[in-house]
């Protein structure tokens, strides 16, 4: 997929910035997804970019107790580091970068991520969510660990599709959405050319260095979501030095949803009951292999609004 010459009018990003907070034990994310001027990308309705971030010998970067989350997908991926995942299932997976966690909530699930006790020196990576369809948001949770997923190198450049598909790249997870994720790295003055699909709308979370869109003067770079509507056939990218970028994109979302907390319905209905269940005790189950208390739910003020 390197980047050649064409007549092709280069597209145009729009970059939206992120907003900075602290998960404590020196770990900063950037919420990308959802903002104020960008509620969703496709079925893609959060984006938390994560470190990079120092773990001292015997410290957790990470340590997230039991939660639960309904109607979505999350998915993990990281760039280095590692991560334990336990769930309300007993699914247990370390993952490490170029490996993905894929968790399908449907109906309701809970779930714990932390630092494992063996772990490198550092922690960075992305947590993204997916919407269900109405037609699969109650269906029964499941987990998923995929540890080989496709993979092109040529010319400098390197692209790993872990959700959906890109050109002739196709991931195994199971999606429900017509949906893309993938990572892209560039060596210093290396470039690629991206297929992209006109009828969907697609944005660039730059992890490291800074791209630029070929043709064009638009420089991107970190702490920003770079959204892209429909209408592009293409995206040809190059970068003066080292770069990483994920892609994330699909077939816009049709449905309009309310999300809140760790939950995604279509009402503020949906939202109370699993609030009330999760506060209960009831329908998510429970993370046994957590050593420690569970989250509670935050208070509910106010009536929970839909939202594309």
């Amino acid at each position: 997929m390197a980047a050649s010459p064409s007549t092709i009018a280069a597209p145009e990003l729009y970059s939206h910035p992120a907003r900075r907070a602290s998960l404590g034990e020196g770990l900063w994310v950037s919420r990308l997804l959802p903002s104020r001027q960008q509620r969703m990308v496709g079925a893609w309705c959060f984006a938390d970019h994560f470190g990079p971030s120092p773990v001292p010998p015997g410290k957790k970067a990470m340590d997230v107790a039991p939660h639960p989350h309904t109607g979505l997908q999350t998915v993990t991926w990281l760039l280095d580091g590692e991560l334990l995942h336990n769930d309300s299932l007993g699914s247990r997976s370390i993952i490490r970068p170029g490996e993905l966690n894929l968790m399908t909530a449907g109906h309701g699930i809970s779930h714990a991520e932390e630092t494992p006790p063996e772990h490198s020196n550092n922690l960075h990576g992305l947590q993204l969510w997916l919407a269900l369809p109405d037609n699969q948001r109650n269906c029964e949770p499941s987990f998923q660990h995929h540890r080989e997923l496709p993979r092109l190198d040529e010319d400098g450049s390197r692209l790993q599709v872990f959700i959906g598909s890109l050109g002739e790249l196709y991931s195994p997870a199971q999606v429900f959405s017509p949906v893309v994720a993938a990572e892209i790295s560039l060596q210093a003055g290396a470039g690629t050319r991206l297929p992209l699909n006109a009828d969907w709308e697609y944005a660039l979370i730059i992890v490291e260095g800074e791209l630029q869109v070929t043709g064009t003067q638009q420089s991107l770079g970190t702490e920003a979501l770079h959204y892209l509507a429909p209408g592009a056939q293409q995206l040809d990218l190059v970068s003066d030095t080292a770069a990483r970028a994920i892609l994330i994109g699909g077939a816009p979302f049709t449905e309009a949803i309310v999300m809140w907390w760790n939950f995604v319905g279509r009402s503020a209905e949906d939202i109370t009951q699993a609030r009330a269940d999760w506060q209960a005790g009831t329908r998510f189950g429970t993370v046994t292999a957590y050593r420690g208390e569970r989250l509670p739910a935050p208070e509910l003020s106010g009536r929970p609004r839909a939202s594309r």
